[in-house]
């Protein structure tokens, strides 16, 4: 029998007990993990995944999708799957792939390996992101990751719908496309990622609507269809910045560039582009390759540009930077040599600006003997060049050669110790050159000139252009 000084000492020990019931039943609650879901330590092992590179992954990694994770680690390992991981975001909710940098996903099949789906249909513009994006979609992350291809058709990752897709610290090798992206994306990073050694393309923006991009601190090499591509599309603010991308190309393929940007057949083109503090090399022996390409015309004939072209370091292709139907590029601060036709070549274009550059020859690299290194500009029109250092063009009638040109205005260039002439202009109007320095130390007064004008009345050519005594306008 209970005595009644008891029973409080009774009731106290079954609300204890009740209360510890309560929160152990709660404890998933307490600590944001619902009913049923994985641990937060979990990782792909825990859905079955090996990780031995022989074992079909591709199920388990499938289940780490669907999971309530927000985060699908990789532990250290090869993971090979068979299909692509279709991450549908609004479906699975925010989602980060991670590996650490040790982990491996194989891919045995066509297709990327991953891909990510959303639903965003807005701009950039904060007022035109429906709630659901933020809540469910914002910011797919795939971080420490290397992705082979084992397949002809394999690729790597792969985005459509996205906002803030952000592809940090991947490397991707032996796929066709190592970051394809398509349909609609905005607000993308990728950085200190390696797109190395694919059979396609490194980053290709496929007739892409995409606003907003910045590839940072990237490695994109040895790509044969080329490193950072975008054709058609509608594509603004595509900032490339200290990145090192060379060898984007394949003697066997077609023409491409390093950076190659190419606004035929979209619908509104690729502007609003700066491609800055990069070094950009390899291969001439690649026909029709090329560093830096811009070709602005779209489908209908509309010339894009706003591009800036600044403080690279630039060599060893065909054309280090071509210009194609463009209006509106500023070229300053670079390095370039090794042009094997041209270093810079601007056709058909306008309101072009080509500030201080360095266009030189140096002796130390014998290997550029044969490279012609020369500067030409045809049918452009509202143009100006200004301060550029060129030195030891050769295998061109000039060293600077403007065709078919108006209303150019050439102050303060430094032309030197180039075959046949310092600068022509051939069917030039309406044009100016003023305070030049133009001298060739290599080659007999009577077999040089500092300027050649065929076709081109009507132009204020400054006189003397060469020091008094070191030869005379023709």
């Amino acid at each position: 029998m209970i005595r009644r000084d008891q029973i409080g000492h009774v009731f106290l020990c079954l609300g204890a007990c009740l209360a510890g019931v309560f929160l152990i039943a709660g404890a998933g609650r307490l600590t944001g993990e619902a009913p049923g879901a994985p641990p937060r330590e979990a990782t792909v092992r825990h859905f079955g995944a090996i990780g031995d590179g022989a074992a079909d992954d591709t199920a388990a990694l499938e289940a780490a999708v669907a999971s309530r994770l927000g985060e699908v680690r990789l532990p250290s390992g090869v993971y090979r799957v068979t299909r692509t991981i279709h991450i549908d975001l609004d479906r699975v909710g925010p989602k980060s792939i991670t590996g650490g940098g040790t982990a491996r996903i194989l891919m045995t099949g066509g297709g990327p390996a991953i891909r990510f789906t959303g639903t965003h249909q807005g701009t950039a513009s904060p007022a035109t992101v429906l709630p659901q994006v933020w809540q469910r979609e914002r910011m797919p992350i795939v971080d420490g990751l290397e992705i082979v291809g084992d397949h002809p058709e394999a690729c790597g990752i792969e985005a459509t719908g996205t906002m803030q897709l952000t592809i940090t610290r991947v490397n991707v090798r032996h796929v066709l496309h190592a970051v394809h992206l398509v349909q609609r994306n905005r607000n993308v990073i990728v950085s200190n990622c390696h797109l190395y050694e694919n059979r396609g393309v490194g980053l290709y923006l496929d007739d892409v609507n995409l606003h907003q991009i910045n590839v940072t601190g990237c490695h994109v090499s040895y790509n044969a269809g080329g490193g950072i591509v975008s054709r058609a599309g509608n594509v603004r603010n595509l900032q490339v910045s200290g990145c090192d991308v060379e060898g984007n190309m394949s003697p066997d393929g077609p023409p491409t560039a390093n950076v190659l940007i190419d606004c035929r057949g979209g619908q509104a083109g690729t502007a609003e582009v700066a491609v800055t503090g990069c070094t950009i090399q390899h291969s001439h022996q690649c026909p029709g390759s090329a560093n830096i390409r811009y070709i602005g015309s779209d489908v209908e004939g509309r010339q894009w540009g706003h591009v800036t072209i600044a403080d690279n370091v630039l060599s060893d292709v065909t054309v280090n930077v071509d210009v194609q139907g463009a209006r509106g590029v500023s070229i300053v601060g670079n390095t370039f040599w090794k042009g094997q036709q041209h270093n810079l070549r601007v056709l058909d274009s306008s309101n072009v600006v080509v500030g201080p550059n360095v266009f030189d020859r140096n002796p130390n690299y014998g290997a550029q003997r044969d490279a012609s290194n020369s500067l030409v500009l045809r049918n452009c029109r509202d143009c100006t060049l200004i301060g550029l250092h060129l030195n030891g063009a050769s295998n061109s009638p000039a060293g600077l050669v403007l065709e078919d040109c108006r209303r150019m205005n050439l102050t303060g260039l430094t032309i030197l110790d180039c075959e046949g002439a310092g600068l022509l202009l051939k069917g030039v109007t309406q044009s100016r050159v003023s305070d030049c320095l133009i001298l060739n130390d290599q080659a007999e007064p009577t077999e040089w000139a500092p300027v050649l004008t065929v076709n081109s009345p009507g132009n204020d050519i400054e006189a003397p252009v060469v020091p008094a005594g070191a030869g005379t306008l023709p």
